[in-house]
């Protein structure tokens, strides 16, 4: 799947990830953003954790529509993520994947997870996703 079509498929079945923006998927990766908003802060003005987690596991699925085409039974099977610094609040989450394993039946992913205009990571993931057989594609 290009980039218009993942777009077009997330309207459709995950409307409520209105304040993901995917900006680019390429060959075996992909960059999502993500606008914090207040609701998504805990307290000491940090993003909640879930928030970058979801990220994660959103990036990760685009690299592999667009890697495997439109595969709606792919699931996240693991996902593990190391928080290294506090996010800003003030700036979108930008999520950037690349998929170090593409296999018949799972796919692995690692994301870097950084705030628009900062350079150091704020957490780095890996994520694990079960691809059904090609028989049930």
């Amino acid at each position: 799947m290009n980039k218009a079509a993942i777009i077009e498929f997330f309207k459709q079945e995950f409307p409520h990830y209105g304040k993901i923006t995917i900006d680019d998927v390429s060959n075996r990766s992909a960059t999502i953003r993500h606008r914090i908003g207040k609701e998504e802060l805990r307290p000491g003005g940090t993003v909640a954790g879930p928030v970058s987690m979801l990220l994660a596991d959103v990036v990760i699925y685009v690299a592999i529509l667009g890697e495997l085409g439109r595969v709606p039974l792919t699931v996240t099977t693991s996902l593990n993520i190391n928080f290294l610094r506090k996010p800003s609040a003030e700036s979108d989450l930008i999520a950037r994947c690349n998929l170090i394993k593409v296999g018949r039946t799972l796919v692995v992913g690692e994301v870097n997870l950084y705030s628009e205009g900062k350079p150091d990571l704020v957490a780095h993931v890996v994520g694990t996703y079960a691809v059904p057989p090609l028989s049930k594609r």
